[in-house]
């Protein structure tokens, strides 16, 4: 097998010493899609457990006290988000907070959403059901692939128009793993009387300050993504004048608390998440740094797809290795197949092919009809994991567009 350059040396941590080791991932399963659903460091996992139990041994120690350990977890959070504590509410994801901010909001039948061709399908979803209740329009907005800043922020302002109410925009794109410039969008959206959701779930950890640089209304982002979080762990942070309009998806005895302090009592949710989510930023931060984990996630996803792209390239029609204007420090596109990814669905059921056949965790995205591996990595990601992907996950990727091009 070719390598292109020297391959990066496994990331070796604080104390921990090799990455790989600090995460409780299974050693026989080549991981290469920490986007999706992140992958929790096992002191996380072992702190998170002890919350669990601290709550088993005593409910009523723990239940009614349990606003005030997520208050204080809020204070712990906002530096690292680039919000204040008040400004800031813990949802479950990303999702769950565009659907607070959409359940607050009124239109008027000639109204209109717009949304962009590289949104994250629940929050477009959510989009639509918000202008459906009002009898309003939905209005997606194309923008090129490869559209750079300034062509992507001309874009959407000529498509907001006299009645567009919100413009939906997404800080890192989830199927196209790039950033958009959302604080110049949203000083256009402005401008022309739009107010701006800025969907983040990618950026905590990839962008430095990440509710700062969005710019939005209402910026929404997940913490069990890049920060390594606990699962079902998010942040909704705004300044809006109307914010006390903002109520959690669940009523509780705090529904009366002004914002955020009725979004920290719901009911007997396992807020361990939100209460282990600041021990996950500071891991990252005591172990590498991550300031230093950005370069080094740069470093190791340049590497993979330049390797996997190489080994791609004889099975695509253009080049396999696509170069964004706008890139992100942990994800890379390559291209598949003509015949693979076209849609959604195709590139899900590829994906879960590729775990069941050749024992790889990746995703696979699509857009605008064409298929992409969408390779991302962590601090965990060791070089050796990309020639996995090229001895194990190529061959499979040939041999399904063979058929289906002979079908």
């Amino acid at each position: 097998m070719e390598h292109l350059g020297t391959a990066p040396s496994a990331v070796r941590l604080a104390t921990w010493g090799r990455a790989r080791e600090a995460w409780p991932l299974d050693p026989d399963i080549v991981h290469l899609n920490h986007g999706s659903f992140g992958a929790v460091p096992t002191e996380i996992v072992d702190y998170q457990q002890r919350l669990r139990r601290q709550a088993d041994r005593s409910p009523i120690g723990w239940f009614p006290r349990i606003g005030e350990h997520v208050a204080r977890a809020r204070e712990e959070i906002a530096p690292f988000i680039g919000a204040a504590a008040e400004d800031l509410a813990f949802v479950p994801n990303a999702s769950a907070a565009a659907t607070v901010v959409y359940n607050s909001l009124r239109l008027a039948p000639d109204d209109e959403v717009l949304v962009t061709d590289h949104g994250y399908g629940a929050v477009t979803m959510g989009a639509r059901r918000l202008t459906r209740r009002f009898g309003a329009r939905l209005r997606p907005v194309s923008i090129p692939l490869l559209a750079d800043e300034d062509e992507t922020v001309e874009i959407v302002s000529d498509a907001i128009g006299a009645r567009t109410r919100l413009v939906v925009v997404d800080q890192i794109t989830s199927p196209t793993a790039r950033r958009f410039p959302t604080r110049r969008i949203t000083e256009v959206a402005h401008a022309k009387g739009a107010r701006v959701l800025v969907d983040g779930a990618h950026a905590p950890g990839l962008i430095e300050d990440p509710a700062t640089e969005a710019g939005g209304d209402w910026w929404i982002g997940n913490l069990h993504k890049w920060a390594c979080a606990p699962r079902g762990t998010a942040i909704l942070a705004t300044t809006a004048p109307d914010r006390q309009d903002l109520w959690p998806l669940i009523d509780s005895w705090a529904a009366d608390d002004p914002f955020p302090a009725r979004f920290d009592v719901q009911g007997t949710i396992d807020a361990t998440s939100y209460i282990a989510a600041p021990r996950a930023v500071e891991f990252i931060e005591r172990e590498h740094g991550w300031s230093r984990t950005r370069e080094t996630m740069a470093e190791l996803a340049d590497h993979g797809a330049d390797l996997i792209a190489a080994a791609m390239q004889p099975h695509v029609t253009s080049d396999a290795r696509i170069v964004l204007p706008m890139p992100v420090p942990s994800m890379r596109l390559i291209r598949l197949p003509d015949s693979l990814g076209r849609t959604r669905e195709d590139a899900d059921e590829l994906r879960n092919r590729m775990l069941d056949r050749a024992g790889v965790e990746t995703a696979f995205t699509s857009f605008d009809g064409i298929g992409y591996l969408r390779l991302s990595v962590h601090l965990y990601t060791e070089p050796s994991d990309f020639d996995a992907f090229v001895e194990r996950g190529i061959p499979l990727i040939a041999d399904l567009a063979a058929r289906r091009e002979l079908s």
